[in-house]
């Protein structure tokens, strides 16, 4: 999983700037893949933060030295002689040599590089490219997208567990169902019910596993308040039915959370329990489109290198 801007090892892109020159200071012209390697090493970036990844997969440290490239190139400090190939210009030189350990603010940053980017146009309010430097973080504009969707995915998130905590019993047993046939479980014939109610054995919802039933899930339901925690007792008498179905394995799925207790308990006995809480719950919706649907997609683009060989 990717993890979260504030969480980042990964300096912000302006910390890059002079690392690039430096690195192409000598006069020699690198291949990009070469020079993102080089300067990361320069810049002292740990393995650690190496690994970290955007929601999209992309590396967060390339990407953050390609946005300085990118402005690096638009400022006309570096150029490209032929494709994905950067060389160091005499502007870039000049301001390197005056600022060689630069230490650049995303503020100072954004005023070193805006007239460089087109501008808005009076007349209309428009512009033919969106100005890529943001004024109130230091996100370049990839990250901002990813920002921003986790945003509303995260109000989606809380009125999911809302709806659900003030849904009737019923309707929650059949939605964590629904999930978990919408996760793959039950197979294409979507072979899975919910069996709650008067002698239903202790468990809300059962999935055959193949089309004999031979291999089954059974599933435990537990629509609670956001301060109500399930307890070690209520896993305990989980295992109990689950035996008494000979049993060994099932799902309990609460919208609320589980005490640490009964974490440990569910982790220490042989009998295989997976405990989803209210948070994991509305994820696994929101991932496989359950009780949601998608509004609207944005595609973002970028240079065909190819094409212009």
């Amino acid at each position: 999983m990717s993890e979260s801007p504030t969480e980042s090892g990964v300096p912000i892109w302006p910390h890059f700037l002079p690392y690039v020159l430096r690195v192409l200071d000598s006069g020699e012209t690198v291949p990009r893949r070469d020079l993102v390697e080089r300067v990361l090493d320069a810049a002292k970036i740990s393995n650690e933060a190496r690994k970290e990844t955007l929601a999209a997969g992309d590396g967060r440290a390339e990407n953050r030295v390609g946005w300085a490239l990118t402005n690096l190139y638009k400022a006309g400090w570096v150029e490209r002689p032929q494709r994905a190939v950067y060389r160091i210009t005499e502007t870039g030189r000049s301001w390197f040599t005056q600022n060689p350990n630069a230490t650049l603010s995303f503020s100072e940053a954004t005023q070193l590089f805006k007239d460089y980017w087109p501008q808005t146009t009076p007349a209309t309010g428009l512009s033919s490219i969106a100005t890529p430097t943001p004024e109130t973080n230091d996100l370049d504009p990839i990250e901002q997208v990813e920002s921003g969707v986790a945003q509303l995915r995260e109000n989606v998130a809380e009125e999911l567990l809302r709806r659900l905590r003030e849904s009737n019993p019923t309707f929650f047993e059949d939605a964590v169902v629904s999930v978990l046939l919408a996760m793959g479980y039950g197979g294409a014939e979507q072979r899975g019910k919910r069996i709650g109610g008067t002698g239903d054995g202790g468990v809300d919802g059962v999935i055959d596993q193949d089309a004999l039933g031979l291999d089954q899930i059974y599933v435990q339901a537990k629509r609670y308040a956001d301060g109500n925690s399930v307890g070690r007792e209520s896993i305990q008498a989980f295992m109990g039915a689950l035996h008494g179905f000979g049993a060994h394995r099932g799902v309990f799925i609460t919208s609320s959370r589980f005490t640490q207790a009964a974490r440990d308990y569910a982790s220490a006995v042989p009998t295989r329990i997976v405990l989803i809480d209210g948070k994991r719950l509305a994820e696994l919706m929101i991932k496989y489109g359950v009780g949601v649907q998608v509004k609207q997609s944005y595609a973002v683009v970028e240079i065909d290198e190819d094409f212009f060989e």
